[in-house]
């Protein structure tokens, strides 16, 4: 096995491994028995909601209490999110259309991430015709909207013209609304039209993620080429710092999509080919794909909620400087229409000569050949002519 793919192995197994000493083999019908103490929990508690309180299972109470944590961070900084953006409109409003499309998409992000950190619930809750729907339908959506808007931003930061401003979201919505299609037609299809009960096998649930997986990929080749081009292509139109926070931003980018695709191919491996090997399927599927949701909710979180938003803020903060006027440069002309020439032939005096200074109303130079010179004749030297008045110089 790969070396950077040990961790994550790890990170899964060790709460796999607590389940199975947890629960013995022979214990799938006697723990539907009423008649068993759970320790930990009550006894009237339903055996369905045994995990989330089962002291001999403590992957369910760390599980949840990481999912948790992850929910009201993500909820938390999404209203940061929004009151600083009504805050930056209301001051500034030549602001609301440079941020509004990069506000929206990052609040959908963070929607779909702390409903990701929500339905970990569902799984630690066993397997029912409740739980069913959700589990089928929201993994698959909630992961497909969190991976659109990471496509739809490699996009902007990459420069494409569909993907400026709000066209970012409409790229995202347009991307999720089509594993929405998906996943509706398959629950239509299994529980509806066969009337089937919600009965899946495991490579079921996997074909059902193609789409999420497609988008996962296109945005990693995405952001891998971001950083390439940040890091080993020059731009003159970056300064010293902003090439600085561009690298930042798209070596974070880079890092949570890599993250979340190595996470997607370990849990993966071990739902289809590891617990049937290892003959531990029906007792560490839902620990196995309740780490895979916490796992990648904190790294989308931290990885592209916390520190592009962090990133974002900061760089609009240093964009409100006060422009440059260059209304002084131009010198006025009597030609142009609105511009009046108030100098009176000497723009400025200090470079008077002391000679000119103390010579007289009355005194005045004159030519020796003046009286030659025909008054009525026009002696100026013809000069290129122009109507652009805002562009001078680009007819010539």
């Amino acid at each position: 096995m790969h070396t950077p793919l040990l961790p994550l192995v790890l990170l899964f197994s060790v709460p796999l491994s607590a389940l199975c000493q947890a629960i013995p083999r022979n214990s799938s019908n006697s723990s539907s028995s009423s008649n068993v103490t759970i320790k930990g929990c009550g006894r009237d508690l339903d055996p369905v909601y045994r995990f989330l309180c089962d002291r001999r299972a403590a992957w369910g109470i760390v599980l949840e209490t990481l999912a948790s944590s992850g929910f009201l961070f993500s909820v938390g900084l999404l209203l940061g999110l929004l009151l600083w953006a009504l805050w930056i409109c209301s001051s500034s409003r030549s602001q609301r259309s440079s941020i509004g499309g990069t506000v929206a998409c990052m609040s959908m992000f963070l929607l779909a991430t702390a409903g990701i950190f929500a339905i970990t619930f569902s799984f630690i809750v066993r397997l029912t015709p409740q739980t069913c729907p959700t589990r089928l339908f929201l993994f698959s959506v909630l992961f497909a909207l969190a991976f659109a808007c990471l496509l739809a931003r490699c996009l902007a930061l990459l420069g494409f013209a569909a993907a400026r401003g709000w066209g970012e979201v409409a790229l995202a919505l347009a991307l999720f609304a089509v594993q929405v299609v998906i996943s509706t037609q398959w629950l239509i299809v299994v529980l509806v039209r066969d009337g089937r009960p919600c009965e899946y096998s495991q490579e079921e649930f996997v074909m059902l993620q193609i789409y999420v997986l497609c988008l996962l990929a296109v945005a990693c080749v995405l952001s891998v080429h971001f950083l390439y081009r940040c890091c080993f292509t020059y731009s003159y139109g970056y300064a010293g710092g902003a090439r600085q926070q561009s690298r930042a931003q798209a070596g974070m980018l880079c890092l949570t999509l890599l993250l979340s695709a190595c996470i997607w191919v370990v849990w993966i491996a071990m739902l289809v080919k590891g617990n049937p090997e290892v003959e531990r399927r029906p007792r560490w599927d839902d620990p196995a794909l309740c780490v895979a949701l916490v796992a990648n909710g904190w790294v989308l979180l931290l990885g592209h909620g916390l520190a592009q938003i962090a990133g974002f803020c900061r760089g609009e903060a240093k964009s409100k400087d006060i422009p440059l006027s260059f209304a002084g440069w131009t010198s006025p002309c009597a030609e142009v229409p609105g511009l009046t020439s108030t100098n009176d032939g000497k723009d400025n005096g200090s470079f008077e000569s002391d000679s000119e200074s103390r010579r007289g109303p009355e005194q005045r130079l004159r030519s020796p050949y003046e009286s030659e010179i025909d008054t009525d004749r026009d002696y100026t030297i013809p000069r290129p002519q122009t109507t652009n008045y805002l562009e001078p110089y680009d007819e010539y």
